[in-house]
């Protein structure tokens, strides 16, 4: 069962970013205090399959592997994540359903 819904264009965005990061063995996502809403989004990388804790969530398909650590999941459960290109830029967007409160980048929340 997995515990989130990545579109895929989403997955081809994690794709291409560890096809231009070959050293890197997933994309990560972690939520941290602090934004304008309490909580931010954190995107980055996971460098190894060592870096990975046997708690945290992995999504992983033939070409790509997304991670989020085992306590970023509380807030970010049953998300679905998706890549949007816009005219004036591009990014992952969270539809949330944990948040009761966002800033305008999307970028930050509360619970």
């Amino acid at each position: 069962m997995s515990l989130f819904e990545i579109t895929d264009t989403a997955k081809a965005q994690i794709e291409r970013l560890l096809e231009k990061n070959p050293d890197k063995y997933a994309v990560s996502l972690s939520v941290l205090g602090g934004g304008c809403a309490g909580f931010k989004y954190d995107w980055g990388f996971s460098d190894t399959q060592e870096s990975v804790s046997k708690d945290d969530h992995i999504e992983d398909w033939s070409t790509g592997r997304f991670v989020v650590d085992e306590t970023s999941m509380l807030y970010v459960a049953g998300t679905k994540i998706d890549w949007v290109e816009e005219t004036f830029g591009s990014q992952f967007e969270i539809s949330n359903p944990n948040s009761s409160s966002s800033c305008g980048c999307g970028e930050s929340f509360g619970v």
